[in-house]
């Protein structure tokens, strides 16, 4: 028998079953609000009781000088519906360039074109590999299956005209916006605004940090009126964040693999907030698991151990896991970035982290409420412990809508 997710100490040992809850299909927002910000926060200080609150109070009640990480990824519309002649329809979504960095896949012109890794739906009926097409603008695009990765992932391969055209244009012009599979719908014209934060910059997330569609030009004023400082991070959101977690225990479950880029600048800043004892408060789970990621790329240059763009799923629980502060880590990032004149710090996370994860670098997390027997359900619960089964009972007691158009939630530990 395995310990108790309670009382265990490696996630290694967790089971998926112990982070349940009842979710109502009806409590699933298919929609946004009308307003961004006009949603619910449940507010979680320390062990005062939980509070409802509203998403606009949320400068009246972040930790006094506390520094916001916001994740400016963009959705990009990686969704392509191709049609065989037989009138099969073929749906393509493109995950992630294959042997490719994706900022440099998504400018690839149709001169030469581009292999990405996919989900294909339907693939049983695209064995014949016919290769299909779809209309852009002044041209076309095709698509022709071309083998599989090692861990059998369909490959992909586009070419297109106009052969001057980037393939992020080619997206935009043909795929449609990817959302996330339990609404059960395609995308309209408002998701095409609403599924993006208002600070989204840089293209290649193939879902949204949905904990920042929350935020509004006006709420971003409040912020800086009362002296938050904001600084952006990049994770692009892949689609293994819905992958469901189907074993039993954890030690069986492999973590999806997201692209993180986070600049020189923002670490200096982050070291200077940790060096002044402010709060690091992430917007989402993919800012906490950046900031996180962080200091394990930067603990191996700490000990000694030469530069690897990766953080392994179970890179924090080794026993030999190296321990220095969060500052030397901090610190070895920006020799590293120093000594390689690199603009920053660009890798792969796998990092999972889920109780008996020592957080290192966030003090709290502004997030939504995430679906029952996930790797984020788990994320909150290594964050705010036992107390995120009262978290959810609460949200559930009292009407919070949930998931990615849901309520939010502030967590202070």
């Amino acid at each position: 028998m395995t310990p108790s997710s309670d009382a265990v100490s490696d996630p290694r040992y967790l089971r998926i079953a112990d982070f349940t809850y009842n979710l109502p299909d009806h409590r699933i927002a298919a929609h946004p609000l009308a307003v961004r910000d006009e949603a619910r926060l449940l507010l979680c200080r320390g062990t005062e009781p939980l509070a409802d609150r509203q998403f606009q109070e949320l400068p009246d009640l972040l930790p006094p000088h506390a520094l916001l990480v916001f994740n400016d990824t963009r959705v990009v519309r990686a969704r392509l519906r191709f049609q065989k002649p037989s009138g099969t329809t073929i749906e393509v979504f493109c995950l992630e360039p294959h042997g490719q960095a994706l900022e440099e896949a998504l400018r690839q012109t149709g001169a030469v074109g581009a292999t990405w890794v996919c989900l294909v739906g339907n693939r049983k009926k695209w064995r014949d590999a016919i290769p299909l097409t779809l209309p852009l603008p002044n041209g076309t695009l095709t698509a022709q299956p071309t083998g599989e990765t090692p861990d059998g992932q369909p490959l992909v391969q586009f070419h297109w005209t106009p052969a001057d055209l980037p393939f992020s244009d080619v997206l935009e012009a043909a795929g449609q916006l990817p959302l996330p599979p339990y609404l059960h719908r395609d995308a309209d014209a408002d998701d095409l605004i609403r599924y993006q934060t208002v600070y989204a910059r840089h293209e290649g997330a193939v879902a949204a940090p949905t904990a920042g569609l929350h935020f509004t030009p006006a709420v971003l004023d409040a912020l800086d009126a009362r002296g938050f400082e904001r600084l952006h991070v990049t994770l692009h959101v892949g689609a293994g964040t819905f992958r469901p977690v189907k074993a039993e225990e954890m030690a069986d479950h492999a973590m999806h693999g997201e692209i993180i880029s986070v600049s020189a600048e923002a670490i200096q800043r982050l070291r200077a907030a940790v060096a002044e004892g402010r709060p690091v408060i992430p917007v989402g789970t993919t800012s906490a698991r950046t900031l996180e990621s962080l200091y394990w790329l930067g603990a191996r240059l700490a000990a000694g151990k030469p530069w690897e763009p990766i953080v392994n799923q179970w890179d924090p629980y080794a026993p030999d896991a190296p321990n220095p502060t969060t500052l030397a880590a901090l610190d070895a990032l920006l020799d590293h970035i120093r000594q390689t004149a690199a603009p920053g710090i660009a890798a792969t996370t796998h990092l999972l982290m889920a109780p008996g994860y020592q957080r290192r670098l966030i003090t709290g997390l502004i997030t939504n409420f995430h679906q029952p027997q996930s790797t984020l359900l788990l994320l909150v619960a290594a964050l705010i412990g036992p107390r995120w089964r009262e978290i959810y009972d609460h949200a559930i007691a009292h009407d919070y809508r949930f998931l990615s158009y849901g309520d939010s939630s502030l967590l202070l530990p």
